[in-house]
Protein backbone atom coordinates (compact mmCIF):
# COMPACT_ATOMS: atom_id res chain seq x y z
CA UNK A 1 0.00 0.00 0.00
CA UNK A 2 2.79 2.44 0.92
CA UNK A 3 4.73 1.68 -2.26
CA UNK A 4 1.62 2.16 -4.39
CA UNK A 5 0.87 5.48 -2.69
CA UNK A 6 4.47 6.59 -3.22
CA UNK A 7 4.23 5.70 -6.90
CA UNK A 8 1.03 7.72 -7.29
CA UNK A 9 2.58 10.75 -5.59
CA UNK A 10 5.71 10.50 -7.76
CA UNK A 11 3.55 10.28 -10.87
CA UNK A 12 1.57 13.31 -9.73
CA UNK A 13 4.73 15.38 -9.23
CA UNK A 14 6.12 14.46 -12.65
CA UNK A 15 2.73 15.13 -14.26
CA UNK A 16 2.41 18.54 -12.59
CA UNK A 17 5.83 19.64 -13.85
CA UNK A 18 5.43 17.98 -17.26
CA UNK A 19 2.08 19.59 -18.01
CA UNK A 20 3.45 23.04 -17.22
CA UNK A 21 6.40 22.50 -19.57
CA UNK A 22 4.14 21.11 -22.30
CA UNK A 23 1.79 24.10 -22.05
CA UNK A 24 4.67 26.52 -22.51
CA UNK A 25 5.98 24.61 -25.52
CA UNK A 26 2.52 24.47 -27.07
CA UNK A 27 2.15 28.26 -26.79
CA UNK A 28 5.70 28.92 -27.93
CA UNK A 29 6.92 31.45 -30.40
CA UNK A 30 10.38 31.33 -31.94
CA UNK A 31 12.54 28.23 -31.87
CA UNK A 32 14.72 28.99 -28.88
CA UNK A 33 16.93 25.96 -29.46
CA UNK A 34 18.57 27.39 -32.57
CA UNK A 35 20.63 29.93 -30.66
CA UNK A 36 20.73 28.14 -27.32
CA UNK A 37 24.51 27.91 -27.37
CA UNK A 38 25.32 31.48 -28.36
CA UNK A 39 27.95 33.55 -26.58
CA UNK A 40 25.47 35.01 -24.09
CA UNK A 41 24.26 31.59 -22.95
CA UNK A 42 27.82 30.32 -22.57
CA UNK A 43 28.68 33.39 -20.49
CA UNK A 44 25.72 33.07 -18.14
CA UNK A 45 26.34 29.31 -17.82
CA UNK A 46 29.94 29.86 -16.76
CA UNK A 47 28.91 32.53 -14.29
CA UNK A 48 26.10 30.36 -12.90
CA UNK A 49 28.45 27.46 -12.21
CA UNK A 50 31.14 29.77 -10.80
CA UNK A 51 28.96 31.67 -8.36
CA UNK A 52 27.06 28.52 -7.29
CA UNK A 53 30.29 26.61 -6.61
CA UNK A 54 31.87 29.48 -4.66
CA UNK A 55 28.67 30.15 -2.71
CA UNK A 56 28.33 26.46 -1.79
CA UNK A 57 31.93 26.17 -0.66
CA UNK A 58 31.84 29.34 1.44
CA UNK A 59 28.48 28.42 3.02
CA UNK A 60 29.69 24.96 4.06
CA UNK A 61 33.09 26.14 5.29
CA UNK A 62 31.39 28.74 7.50
CA UNK A 63 28.66 26.32 8.61
CA UNK A 64 30.91 23.51 9.90
CA UNK A 65 32.52 25.41 12.84
CA UNK A 66 29.24 27.16 13.67
CA UNK A 67 27.28 23.87 13.75
CA UNK A 68 30.03 22.27 15.83
CA UNK A 69 29.97 25.18 18.27
CA UNK A 70 26.20 24.92 18.66
CA UNK A 71 26.47 21.17 19.22
CA UNK A 72 29.19 21.53 21.87
CA UNK A 73 27.67 24.52 23.66
CA UNK A 74 24.21 23.18 24.39
CA UNK A 75 23.25 25.31 27.39
CA UNK A 76 24.40 28.89 26.96
CA UNK A 77 21.79 31.67 27.38
CA UNK A 78 20.12 32.60 24.12
CA UNK A 79 21.00 29.39 22.26
CA UNK A 80 17.39 28.74 21.37
CA UNK A 81 17.06 32.24 19.87
CA UNK A 82 20.24 31.83 17.88
CA UNK A 83 18.78 28.64 16.40
CA UNK A 84 15.60 30.48 15.52
CA UNK A 85 17.64 33.28 13.96
CA UNK A 86 19.28 30.65 11.73
CA UNK A 87 15.87 29.77 10.29
CA UNK A 88 14.81 33.35 9.55
CA UNK A 89 16.65 33.86 6.21
CA UNK A 90 14.56 31.10 4.65
CA UNK A 91 11.33 32.79 5.59
CA UNK A 92 11.88 36.30 4.28
CA UNK A 93 11.43 37.19 0.61
CA UNK A 94 14.80 37.44 -1.09
CA UNK A 95 14.10 41.05 -2.01
CA UNK A 96 13.63 42.04 1.64
CA UNK A 97 16.80 40.27 2.72
CA UNK A 98 18.69 41.91 -0.15
CA UNK A 99 17.55 45.31 1.07
CA UNK A 100 18.77 44.44 4.56
CA UNK A 101 22.17 43.45 3.17
CA UNK A 102 22.36 46.71 1.22
CA UNK A 103 21.62 48.63 4.44
CA UNK A 104 24.72 47.01 5.98
CA UNK A 105 27.07 46.40 3.05
CA UNK A 106 25.89 48.93 0.45
CA UNK A 107 27.67 52.10 -0.62
CA UNK A 108 25.70 54.09 1.96
CA UNK A 109 25.51 51.21 4.39
CA UNK A 110 26.75 50.99 7.94
CA UNK A 111 30.02 49.23 7.10
CA UNK A 112 31.06 51.62 4.34
CA UNK A 113 30.24 54.63 6.48
CA UNK A 114 32.45 53.21 9.22
CA UNK A 115 35.29 52.56 6.77
CA UNK A 116 35.00 56.08 5.37
CA UNK A 117 35.09 57.50 8.87
CA UNK A 118 38.48 55.89 9.52
CA UNK A 119 39.94 57.16 6.24
CA UNK A 120 39.43 54.24 3.83
CA UNK A 121 38.30 55.87 0.59
CA UNK A 122 37.52 52.70 -1.44
CA UNK A 123 34.22 51.49 -0.05
CA UNK A 124 32.98 47.94 -0.47
CA UNK A 125 30.77 47.38 -3.50
CA UNK A 126 27.96 44.93 -2.85
CA UNK A 127 27.04 44.67 -6.52
CA UNK A 128 28.47 41.99 -8.77
CA UNK A 129 29.96 38.65 -7.81
CA UNK A 130 30.86 39.77 -4.26
CA UNK A 131 27.30 40.82 -3.48
CA UNK A 132 25.84 37.61 -4.91
CA UNK A 133 28.23 35.47 -2.86
CA UNK A 134 27.50 37.51 0.26
CA UNK A 135 23.75 37.12 -0.15
CA UNK A 136 23.95 33.41 -0.91
CA UNK A 137 26.12 32.73 2.14
CA UNK A 138 23.68 34.79 4.23
CA UNK A 139 20.79 32.62 3.07
CA UNK A 140 22.44 29.19 2.88
CA UNK A 141 24.97 29.11 5.71
CA UNK A 142 22.21 29.06 8.37
CA UNK A 143 20.42 26.29 6.44
CA UNK A 144 23.61 24.22 6.33
CA UNK A 145 24.18 24.87 10.04
CA UNK A 146 20.78 23.54 11.02
CA UNK A 147 21.09 20.45 8.83
CA UNK A 148 24.57 19.68 10.17
CA UNK A 149 23.46 20.34 13.74
CA UNK A 150 20.63 17.84 13.33
CA UNK A 151 23.20 15.25 12.25
CA UNK A 152 25.54 16.01 15.14
CA UNK A 153 22.71 15.74 17.64
CA UNK A 154 21.91 12.23 16.37
CA UNK A 155 25.35 10.95 17.43
CA UNK A 156 24.75 8.37 20.21
CA UNK A 157 25.45 9.46 23.77
CA UNK A 158 27.76 6.46 24.20
CA UNK A 159 30.26 8.04 21.78
CA UNK A 160 30.69 11.07 24.04
CA UNK A 161 31.07 8.95 27.17
CA UNK A 162 33.72 6.86 25.45
CA UNK A 163 35.59 9.91 24.16
CA UNK A 164 35.64 11.40 27.67
CA UNK A 165 36.90 8.13 29.19
CA UNK A 166 39.66 7.95 26.57
CA UNK A 167 40.64 11.60 27.13
CA UNK A 168 40.23 12.47 23.45
CA UNK A 169 41.12 16.01 22.47
CA UNK A 170 39.12 18.40 20.35
CA UNK A 171 40.84 17.47 17.09
CA UNK A 172 40.50 13.73 17.75
CA UNK A 173 36.79 14.12 18.54
CA UNK A 174 36.25 16.04 15.32
CA UNK A 175 38.21 13.52 13.27
CA UNK A 176 36.73 10.30 14.62
CA UNK A 177 33.23 11.28 15.82
CA UNK A 178 31.98 14.56 14.36
CA UNK A 179 33.52 14.46 10.89
CA UNK A 180 32.06 11.02 9.96
CA UNK A 181 28.60 12.33 10.87
CA UNK A 182 29.10 15.56 8.91
CA UNK A 183 30.83 13.86 5.95
CA UNK A 184 27.84 11.64 5.25
CA UNK A 185 25.57 14.70 5.15
CA UNK A 186 27.81 16.88 2.99
CA UNK A 187 26.74 15.59 -0.46
CA UNK A 188 23.08 16.23 0.31
CA UNK A 189 23.70 19.61 1.93
CA UNK A 190 26.12 20.73 -0.79
CA UNK A 191 23.73 19.59 -3.50
CA UNK A 192 20.82 21.46 -1.95
CA UNK A 193 22.83 24.65 -1.45
CA UNK A 194 24.27 24.41 -4.96
CA UNK A 195 20.79 24.10 -6.46
CA UNK A 196 19.55 27.07 -4.45
CA UNK A 197 22.47 29.18 -5.68
CA UNK A 198 22.23 27.96 -9.28
CA UNK A 199 18.51 28.74 -9.44
CA UNK A 200 18.75 32.04 -7.55
CA UNK A 201 16.81 34.77 -9.31
CA UNK A 202 15.83 37.72 -7.14
CA UNK A 203 19.23 38.05 -5.49
CA UNK A 204 21.09 37.93 -8.80
CA UNK A 205 18.68 40.41 -10.35
CA UNK A 206 19.04 42.79 -7.39
CA UNK A 207 22.75 42.47 -6.62
CA UNK A 208 24.18 41.30 -9.94
CA UNK A 209 24.84 44.80 -11.13
CA UNK A 210 24.38 44.14 -14.85
CA UNK A 211 24.51 41.58 -17.67
CA UNK A 212 28.03 40.48 -16.69
CA UNK A 213 26.61 38.89 -13.52
CA UNK A 214 23.57 37.08 -14.94
CA UNK A 215 22.62 33.45 -14.43
CA UNK A 216 20.63 30.88 -16.39
CA UNK A 217 17.61 31.64 -14.20
CA UNK A 218 17.75 35.29 -15.25
CA UNK A 219 18.03 34.21 -18.88
CA UNK A 220 14.89 32.06 -18.43
CA UNK A 221 13.06 35.04 -16.98
CA UNK A 222 14.11 37.25 -19.88
CA UNK A 223 13.02 34.63 -22.41
CA UNK A 224 9.54 34.50 -20.83
CA UNK A 225 9.03 38.07 -19.67
CA UNK A 226 10.51 40.15 -22.48
CA UNK A 227 10.81 37.87 -25.53
CA UNK A 228 7.96 35.46 -24.73
CA UNK A 229 9.98 32.63 -26.24
CA UNK A 230 8.83 29.56 -24.25
CA UNK A 231 10.86 27.04 -26.28
CA UNK A 232 14.05 28.94 -25.44
CA UNK A 233 13.00 29.15 -21.78
CA UNK A 234 12.34 25.40 -21.68
CA UNK A 235 15.66 24.71 -23.43
CA UNK A 236 17.50 26.90 -20.92
CA UNK A 237 15.71 25.16 -18.05
CA UNK A 238 16.75 21.82 -19.56
CA UNK A 239 20.35 23.02 -19.76
CA UNK A 240 20.19 24.08 -16.13
CA UNK A 241 18.77 20.70 -15.07
CA UNK A 242 21.37 18.80 -17.11
CA UNK A 243 24.37 20.71 -15.75
CA UNK A 244 23.23 20.70 -12.14
CA UNK A 245 22.05 17.11 -12.36
CA UNK A 246 25.45 15.98 -13.62
CA UNK A 247 27.23 17.76 -10.79
CA UNK A 248 24.84 16.33 -8.19
CA UNK A 249 25.32 12.84 -9.64
CA UNK A 250 29.09 13.17 -9.30
CA UNK A 251 28.70 14.62 -5.81
CA UNK A 252 27.12 11.39 -4.58
CA UNK A 253 30.45 9.61 -4.99
CA UNK A 254 32.41 12.14 -2.94
CA UNK A 255 31.41 10.83 0.47
CA UNK A 256 29.89 7.62 1.84
CA UNK A 257 26.46 7.52 3.46
CA UNK A 258 26.29 8.70 7.09
CA UNK A 259 27.40 6.21 9.70
CA UNK A 260 24.65 5.16 12.07
CA UNK A 261 25.58 3.92 15.53
CA UNK A 262 23.49 1.92 17.97
CA UNK A 263 22.35 3.67 21.10
CA UNK A 264 20.66 2.83 24.36
CA UNK A 265 18.71 6.07 24.25
CA UNK A 266 20.57 7.79 27.05
CA UNK A 267 20.56 11.57 27.34
CA UNK A 268 23.41 13.22 25.41
CA UNK A 269 26.06 14.84 27.52
CA UNK A 270 29.18 16.33 25.94
CA UNK A 271 32.32 17.16 27.88
CA UNK A 272 34.59 18.53 25.14
CA UNK A 273 33.18 22.06 25.00
CA UNK A 274 33.78 23.03 28.61
CA UNK A 275 37.52 23.72 28.39
CA UNK A 276 38.80 27.27 28.02
CA UNK A 277 40.25 27.13 24.49
CA UNK A 278 37.31 25.19 23.04
CA UNK A 279 34.76 27.44 24.70
CA UNK A 280 36.55 30.57 23.50
CA UNK A 281 36.72 29.26 19.92
CA UNK A 282 33.03 28.35 19.99
CA UNK A 283 32.10 31.78 21.30
CA UNK A 284 34.07 33.46 18.53
CA UNK A 285 32.35 31.43 15.80
CA UNK A 286 28.89 31.93 17.31
CA UNK A 287 29.51 35.66 17.67
CA UNK A 288 30.61 35.93 14.03
CA UNK A 289 27.52 34.01 12.92
CA UNK A 290 25.27 36.21 15.03
CA UNK A 291 26.79 39.39 13.59
CA UNK A 292 26.73 38.15 10.01
CA UNK A 293 23.12 36.92 10.11
CA UNK A 294 21.75 39.35 12.66
CA UNK A 295 22.90 42.72 11.36
CA UNK A 296 20.76 42.68 8.17
CA UNK A 297 17.73 41.82 10.31
CA UNK A 298 18.66 44.63 12.69
CA UNK A 299 18.77 46.99 9.70
CA UNK A 300 15.36 45.76 8.56
CA UNK A 301 14.00 46.23 12.06
CA UNK A 302 15.43 49.75 12.31
CA UNK A 303 13.81 50.72 9.01
CA UNK A 304 10.54 49.03 9.92
CA UNK A 305 10.24 50.77 13.27
CA UNK A 306 10.28 54.12 11.49
CA UNK A 307 7.07 53.14 9.66
CA UNK A 308 3.56 53.68 10.98
CA UNK A 309 3.08 50.14 12.29
CA UNK A 310 -0.19 50.92 14.04
CA UNK A 311 -1.76 52.04 10.77
CA UNK A 312 -0.40 49.03 8.90
CA UNK A 313 -1.76 46.62 11.50
CA UNK A 314 -5.20 48.20 11.28
CA UNK A 315 -5.43 48.09 7.49
CA UNK A 316 -7.90 45.70 5.90
CA UNK A 317 -5.32 44.87 3.22
CA UNK A 318 -2.90 43.63 5.87
CA UNK A 319 -5.55 41.46 7.55
CA UNK A 320 -6.54 39.97 4.21
CA UNK A 321 -2.92 39.33 3.22
CA UNK A 322 -2.18 37.72 6.59
CA UNK A 323 -5.14 35.35 6.28
CA UNK A 324 -4.23 34.53 2.69
CA UNK A 325 -0.60 33.83 3.65
CA UNK A 326 -1.73 31.49 6.42
CA UNK A 327 -4.23 29.78 4.12
CA UNK A 328 -1.46 29.15 1.59
CA UNK A 329 1.49 28.43 3.90
CA UNK A 330 -0.14 25.95 6.30
CA UNK A 331 -1.46 23.47 3.71
CA UNK A 332 1.71 23.86 1.62
CA UNK A 333 3.88 22.93 4.59
CA UNK A 334 1.64 20.03 5.61
CA UNK A 335 1.58 18.65 2.06
CA UNK A 336 5.36 18.96 1.70
CA UNK A 337 6.01 17.10 4.98
CA UNK A 338 3.46 14.38 4.17
CA UNK A 339 4.84 13.82 0.66
CA UNK A 340 8.45 13.76 1.82
CA UNK A 341 7.73 11.28 4.64
CA UNK A 342 5.78 9.03 2.27
CA UNK A 343 8.48 9.11 -0.41
CA UNK A 344 11.27 8.42 2.10
CA UNK A 345 9.33 5.48 3.52
CA UNK A 346 8.55 4.17 0.03
CA UNK A 347 12.17 4.36 -1.05
CA UNK A 348 13.31 2.49 2.04
CA UNK A 349 10.70 -0.26 1.60
CA UNK A 350 11.69 -0.75 -2.04
CA UNK A 351 15.41 -0.95 -1.23
CA UNK A 352 14.89 -3.23 1.79
CA UNK A 353 13.43 -6.05 -0.30
CA UNK A 354 15.65 -9.07 -0.66
CA UNK A 355 15.12 -9.35 -4.40
CA UNK A 356 15.68 -5.96 -5.93
CA UNK A 357 15.59 -5.94 -9.70
CA UNK A 358 16.50 -3.14 -12.03
CA UNK A 359 12.92 -1.68 -12.04
CA UNK A 360 12.91 -1.47 -8.23
CA UNK A 361 16.30 0.25 -8.12
CA UNK A 362 15.23 2.64 -10.87
CA UNK A 363 12.01 3.45 -9.01
CA UNK A 364 13.89 4.12 -5.76
CA UNK A 365 16.45 6.25 -7.57
CA UNK A 366 13.72 8.26 -9.28
CA UNK A 367 12.11 8.96 -5.91
CA UNK A 368 15.39 10.22 -4.48
CA UNK A 369 16.14 12.34 -7.55
CA UNK A 370 12.68 13.89 -7.62
CA UNK A 371 13.18 15.28 -4.12
CA UNK A 372 16.15 17.30 -5.36
CA UNK A 373 15.46 18.03 -9.00
CA UNK A 374 12.09 19.61 -8.31
CA UNK A 375 14.05 22.63 -7.08
CA UNK A 376 15.44 23.06 -10.59
CA UNK A 377 11.98 23.66 -12.02
CA UNK A 378 11.72 27.48 -11.79
CA UNK A 379 8.49 28.60 -10.09
CA UNK A 380 7.95 31.16 -12.83
CA UNK A 381 8.04 28.35 -15.44
CA UNK A 382 5.56 26.23 -13.46
CA UNK A 383 3.30 29.20 -12.80
CA UNK A 384 3.35 30.38 -16.42
CA UNK A 385 2.64 26.88 -17.70
CA UNK A 386 -0.33 26.34 -15.41
CA UNK A 387 -1.61 29.83 -16.15
CA UNK A 388 -1.77 28.86 -19.83
CA UNK A 389 -3.32 25.48 -19.02
CA UNK A 390 -6.11 26.92 -16.88
CA UNK A 391 -6.92 29.92 -19.06
CA UNK A 392 -9.39 27.99 -21.30
CA UNK A 393 -11.42 27.00 -18.23
CA UNK A 394 -12.41 30.56 -17.36
CA UNK A 395 -11.11 32.93 -14.74
CA UNK A 396 -7.67 31.70 -13.67
CA UNK A 397 -8.08 33.44 -10.31
CA UNK A 398 -10.46 30.67 -9.22
CA UNK A 399 -7.66 28.10 -9.45
CA UNK A 400 -4.83 30.37 -8.36
CA UNK A 401 -4.79 29.41 -4.62
CA UNK A 402 -4.53 25.70 -5.43
CA UNK A 403 -1.74 26.27 -7.95
CA UNK A 404 0.21 28.46 -5.53
CA UNK A 405 -0.17 25.91 -2.72
CA UNK A 406 1.02 23.10 -5.01
CA UNK A 407 4.04 25.05 -6.27
CA UNK A 408 5.04 26.12 -2.75
CA UNK A 409 4.74 22.54 -1.49
CA UNK A 410 6.95 21.27 -4.32
CA UNK A 411 9.54 23.99 -3.77
CA UNK A 412 9.74 23.05 -0.06
CA UNK A 413 10.23 19.32 -0.73
CA UNK A 414 14.07 19.40 -0.99
CA UNK A 415 14.37 21.20 2.35
CA UNK A 416 11.92 18.88 4.09
CA UNK A 417 13.63 15.83 2.59
CA UNK A 418 17.07 16.92 3.83
CA UNK A 419 15.70 17.20 7.37
CA UNK A 420 13.58 14.04 7.47
CA UNK A 421 15.66 11.56 5.45
CA UNK A 422 18.68 11.32 7.81
CA UNK A 423 16.47 11.27 10.91
CA UNK A 424 14.18 8.56 9.51
CA UNK A 425 17.16 6.51 8.30
CA UNK A 426 18.81 6.64 11.72
CA UNK A 427 15.56 5.73 13.45
CA UNK A 428 14.96 2.81 11.09
CA UNK A 429 18.45 1.39 11.69
CA UNK A 430 17.95 1.53 15.44
CA UNK A 431 14.37 0.24 15.71
CA UNK A 432 13.32 -1.61 12.53
CA UNK A 433 14.46 -5.12 13.45
CA UNK A 434 13.47 -4.88 17.10
CA UNK A 435 9.97 -3.63 16.28
CA UNK A 436 9.54 -6.40 13.69
CA UNK A 437 10.72 -9.09 16.11
CA UNK A 438 8.26 -7.88 18.74
CA UNK A 439 5.43 -7.68 16.23
CA UNK A 440 4.77 -3.99 16.92
CA UNK A 441 3.13 -2.14 14.06
CA UNK A 442 0.38 0.23 13.02
CA UNK A 443 -0.76 2.98 15.35
CA UNK A 444 1.03 1.55 18.39
CA UNK A 445 4.38 1.67 16.63
CA UNK A 446 3.71 5.22 15.43
CA UNK A 447 2.74 6.39 18.90
CA UNK A 448 5.33 4.66 21.07
CA UNK A 449 8.32 4.01 18.79
CA UNK A 450 8.32 6.33 15.76
CA UNK A 451 6.82 9.62 16.90
CA UNK A 452 8.86 10.40 20.09
CA UNK A 453 12.32 10.35 18.46
CA UNK A 454 11.11 11.76 15.11
CA UNK A 455 8.91 14.51 16.52
CA UNK A 456 11.64 17.15 16.56
CA UNK A 457 12.68 16.36 12.97
CA UNK A 458 9.08 16.70 11.79
CA UNK A 459 8.64 19.98 13.63
CA UNK A 460 11.86 21.29 12.07
CA UNK A 461 10.80 20.18 8.59
CA UNK A 462 7.35 21.71 9.00
CA UNK A 463 8.80 25.02 10.19
CA UNK A 464 11.19 25.10 7.20
CA UNK A 465 8.34 24.48 4.76
CA UNK A 466 6.10 26.98 6.54
CA UNK A 467 8.73 29.73 6.46
CA UNK A 468 9.51 29.08 2.79
CA UNK A 469 5.88 29.21 1.76
CA UNK A 470 5.18 32.26 3.90
CA UNK A 471 8.01 34.23 2.32
CA UNK A 472 7.53 33.04 -1.26
CA UNK A 473 7.14 35.63 -3.99
CA UNK A 474 7.89 33.54 -7.08
CA UNK A 475 4.69 31.49 -7.24
CA UNK A 476 2.37 34.35 -6.28
CA UNK A 477 4.02 36.77 -8.74
CA UNK A 478 1.93 35.54 -11.68
CA UNK A 479 -1.34 35.04 -9.78
CA UNK A 480 -1.28 37.86 -7.24
CA UNK A 481 -4.14 40.34 -7.29
CA UNK A 482 -6.33 42.34 -4.94
CA UNK A 483 -8.29 39.18 -4.17
CA UNK A 484 -5.22 36.97 -3.75
CA UNK A 485 -2.55 39.00 -1.96
CA UNK A 486 -0.08 37.42 0.44
CA UNK A 487 2.19 39.40 2.71
CA UNK A 488 5.16 39.19 0.28
CA UNK A 489 2.89 40.27 -2.57
CA UNK A 490 1.55 43.20 -0.53
CA UNK A 491 5.11 44.19 0.37
CA UNK A 492 6.20 43.95 -3.27
CA UNK A 493 3.26 46.06 -4.43
CA UNK A 494 4.04 48.76 -1.83
CA UNK A 495 7.64 48.85 -3.01
CA UNK A 496 6.48 49.09 -6.61
CA UNK A 497 4.36 52.12 -5.75
CA UNK A 498 7.34 53.74 -3.95
CA UNK A 499 5.73 53.46 -0.53
CA UNK A 500 9.05 52.51 1.00
CA UNK A 501 8.07 53.23 4.59
CA UNK A 502 5.11 50.87 4.36
CA UNK A 503 7.33 48.26 2.68
CA UNK A 504 9.85 48.50 5.51
CA UNK A 505 7.10 48.11 8.09
CA UNK A 506 5.64 45.11 6.28
CA UNK A 507 9.11 43.57 6.07
CA UNK A 508 9.48 43.92 9.85
CA UNK A 509 6.05 42.39 10.48
CA UNK A 510 6.80 39.54 8.10
CA UNK A 511 10.10 38.91 9.86
CA UNK A 512 8.36 38.78 13.26
CA UNK A 513 5.78 36.38 11.86
CA UNK A 514 8.51 34.15 10.42
CA UNK A 515 10.27 34.18 13.79
CA UNK A 516 7.09 33.00 15.49
CA UNK A 517 6.66 30.18 12.98
CA UNK A 518 10.28 29.07 13.22
CA UNK A 519 9.74 28.48 16.92
CA UNK A 520 7.86 25.35 15.83
CA UNK A 521 11.11 23.92 14.55
CA UNK A 522 12.83 24.39 17.91
CA UNK A 523 9.86 23.49 20.09
CA UNK A 524 11.69 20.61 21.73
CA UNK A 525 15.02 22.30 22.29
CA UNK A 526 14.11 23.82 25.64
CA UNK A 527 13.14 20.39 26.94
CA UNK A 528 16.30 18.67 25.70
CA UNK A 529 18.83 21.42 26.31
CA UNK A 530 19.34 20.51 29.92
CA UNK A 531 19.66 16.81 29.10
CA UNK A 532 22.61 17.41 26.78
CA UNK A 533 24.69 19.39 29.22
Amino acid sequence: MTIAAGGLVLGGILLFVGLAAAALLAHGGADGRQDLFDAYVWRVTRFTLLQASLSTGLSILFAIPVARALARQAAFPGRIWLLRLMALPLGLPALVAALGLIEVWGRQGFLNRALTAIGIVAPISIYGLFGILLAHVFFNMPLAVRLMLAGLERIPAEYWRTSANLGMGSFAIFRFIEWPAIRGLLPGIAGLVFMLCATSFTLVLTLGGGPAASTIEVAIYQALRFDFDPPRAIALAGLQVALTGLLLFLLKFVAPPPEEGETSGRAIRRFDGSKGVARLADRIWLTLALIFVGTPFAAIAASGLRADLARLLSEHAFHQALLTSAAVALPSAAIAVAIAALMIRTQRLVLSRRRRGMPARFFAGTIGASMSFILLAPPIVLGAGWFLLLRPFGDVARFAPLVVIAINALMALPFVHRVLAPAMATHAVRTERLAASLGIGGFHRLRWIDWPPLRKAFFTAFSFALALSLGDLGAIALFGSQDLATLPWLLYSRMGSYRTADAAGLALLLGILCLIFTMLGTAGDDKTRGLRT
